[in-house]
């Protein structure tokens, strides 16, 4: 057991976050460390990138633990649940982050392997995260699922990045209405444009270039910004909400 920071909103508190080696990911790993957390991340296989994120969380006085967990493969969520409760002192915290690939595809075009791919990295390892928190989670928890704006704004080609979404929404939803009698709250956040690599290599350069000129703070949406939607979320202040889907835009919509 390494869950020793003394220091923060959430000293003493233990975090899981999915899918944490780069982008938004990354970004809420580094925060709820340096709130206070012990938190245990997943990636699929970029070790060294993990390796860097829990070294750069380390070197600001905080404790991260990557754990390998492909979610394409079914039973991994389960086995990072069980490693998560190895290496923490308890759960306070879950951010279902992980997510599949953003490539706009028509709907003519994604194959079953596309559809069980996606539906595996998106629901079923959120169902199962969800599900070993109802059971393991400490009454007054914080979960929170990090959607996207598209299931709102709707656009060709992301019909099965949005339909995943949109049952991790549903997830999260049910989830507050079912645990909210322990004081565990279940909230969405949907960004908007965020400036990760997902978003640079799903989208041509044209198109980045008109994203700012679309909010109203005329600038791309960084992980960061997301990251303290999520911390806000975790914190004790954000007790009165749940079953909430925030959206993180810029004004975007």
């Amino acid at each position: 057991m390494t869950q020793t920071q003394a220091r923060g909103p959430l000293a003493g508190k233990g975090a899981v976050v999915t899918g944490g080696s780069r982008g938004i990911g990354r970004a809420v790993v580094e925060r709820l460390a340096a709130d206070g957390a012990t938190v245990v991340f997943s990636y699929a296989r970029a070790e060294d990138r993990a390796r860097e994120v829990a070294e750069a969380v380390a070197g600001r006085g905080g404790t991260a633990h990557p754990v390998r967990a492909d979610f394409a493969d079914p039973a991994a969520a389960r086995r990072l649940m069980e490693r998560a409760d190895q290496l923490l002192e308890g759960l306070d915290v879950l951010v279902n982050n992980a997510t599949g690939p953003l490539a706009p595809t028509p709907l003519t075009e994604i194959t079953e392997d596309d559809l069980d791919r996606a539906l595996n990295i998106t629901v079923r390892a959120a169902f199962l995260t969800i599900r070993h928190a109802a059971d393991h989670m400490r009454d007054g928890g914080r979960i929170i699922s990090v959607s996207t704006l598209n299931t709102r704004r709707q656009a060709p080609g992301l019909a099965l990045y949005t339909a995943a979404k949109g049952a991790l929404e549903q997830l999260t939803t049910v989830a507050a209405l079912e645990l909210g009698v322990r004081g565990i709250t279940a909230n969405t956040v949907s960004p908007g444009a965020t400036d990760t690599e997902l978003l640079r290599g799903s989208n041509p350069p044209e198109v980045l270039e008109r994203i700012p000129a679309l909010t109203p703070l005329r600038r791309v949406g960084q992980p960061a910004d997301v990251a303290a939607v999520v911390a806000l979320l975790t914190s004790p202040d954000a007790g009165w909400i749940t079953g909430q889907n925030i959206p993180a835009t810029g004004g975007l919509s």
